[in-house]
């Protein structure tokens, strides 16, 4: 018996680091569920656009119907009133009609598309962005800034300087100030969410490089020769992976329920195009008439961003060796 626990603890000694986060990973159910849930609103967003966004949209999203506005879910368009060419594909309109008679299966199918693309793009800005600032933070740190002869700061005073200055505006109302005064667009959005973003995976990255800088593999390039972007890039950059990851999957959530949340005060992706936010902004006057216009948008951005969190938050547990249970 001992010694089949002595084999045991070699093999999980020699295990690499994937293998040990993804055994660690598989067996916290709650984000297991969560990567399961994103995976799904994946194929929903994809399936979204290729239903809404071809030329001849199977499901299209601004089709208006004003003889079957405010159908409630599972309802049966009016087939009298109604043209031939206007009818549900479905023969249902599966989550109702809005005040225009638009179909919101197909106005949500676009928005799960927009809420994607925003999240990705924007958190790909601030990943980008915060990798190469943590990085000059972390190496080039010691570094001294000078004005003539006198020594002012350092790079890494200055980086973290700047960092805590960023992170002590509210970055929410600082993205609604520049999104008024900027022209309505998806890109300046996602932009905009991405410039203001970066400071924490800057932080993991500047963490995580001047812990690994000291270590052997790092100090053997160093004696080498090497120039210091090359180790930068080739050895310190891509074993900082796994803080970054974390922050770009809760970074995901953050940056939809943003997008939501400009688009339900009216400052987000301009019409026609439908988003999880609009949609539920235009619900809002027809609470009690139409619940399933806010019900079904808000119960939409609550499941995703939740589930963003949980696989997050489980992503966090099985790379950090000190949050690992067993």
């Amino acid at each position: 018996m001992v010694r089949h626990r002595q084999e045991a603890i070699g093999k999980r000694s020699l295990a690499s680091p994937s293998r040990l986060a993804w055994r660690v990973f598989s067996r916290n159910r709650v984000a297991v569920a969560g990567m399961v849930t994103v995976a799904a609103f994946f194929v929903v967003a994809l399936a979204g656009l290729a239903l809404t966004k071809t030329a001849h949209p199977l499901l299209d999203p601004r089709e208006i119907r004003l003889p079957d506005k405010l159908k409630p879910p599972l309802s049966t368009p009016n087939r009298t009133d109604l043209a031939a060419d206007l009818q549900p594909r479905l023969g249902i309109y599966l989550f109702g009609t809005d005040e225009l008679g638009r179909d919101v299966l197909a106005r949500m199918l676009e928005g799960a598309f927009v809420s994607l693309t925003v999240g990705f793009v924007a958190v790909g800005i601030a990943v980008a962005t915060g990798l190469a600032v943590g990085g000059i933070a972390g190496y080039y740190g010691r570094l001294n800034i000078r004005i003539g002869p006198l020594r002012v700061m350092t790079v890494d005073t200055l980086i973290t300087g700047v960092i805590d200055v960023m992170l002590s505006f509210p970055s929410f109302f600082l993205i609604l100030t520049v999104v008024a005064i900027l022209p309505p667009s998806i890109w300046n959005i996602m932009i905009i969410i991405g410039l203001t973003s970066w400071e924490g995976t800057a932080r993991f990255v500047r963490a995580e490089i001047l812990s690994l800088r000291e270590q052997e593999f790092v100090q053997a390039a160093m004696a080498l020769g090497t120039p210091g972007p090359r180790v930068l890039l080739r050895h310190l950059l891509p074993n900082s992976v796994a803080p970054v990851l974390v922050s770009a999957t809760l970074g995901v959530a953050g940056a939809i329920l943003t997008e939501s949340a400009l688009s339900f005060l009216g400052f987000g992706v301009p019409p026609p195009d439908a988003t999880w936010g609009n949609i539920l902004s235009d619900g809002k006057r027809y609470l009690f008439d139409a619940p399933w216009l806010t019900f079904i948008p808000g119960t939409a951005i609550f499941l995703v961003v939740l589930a963003f969190n949980l696989f997050g938050e489980g992503l966090r547990e099985a790379f950090n060796p000190k949050l690992r249970h067993g």
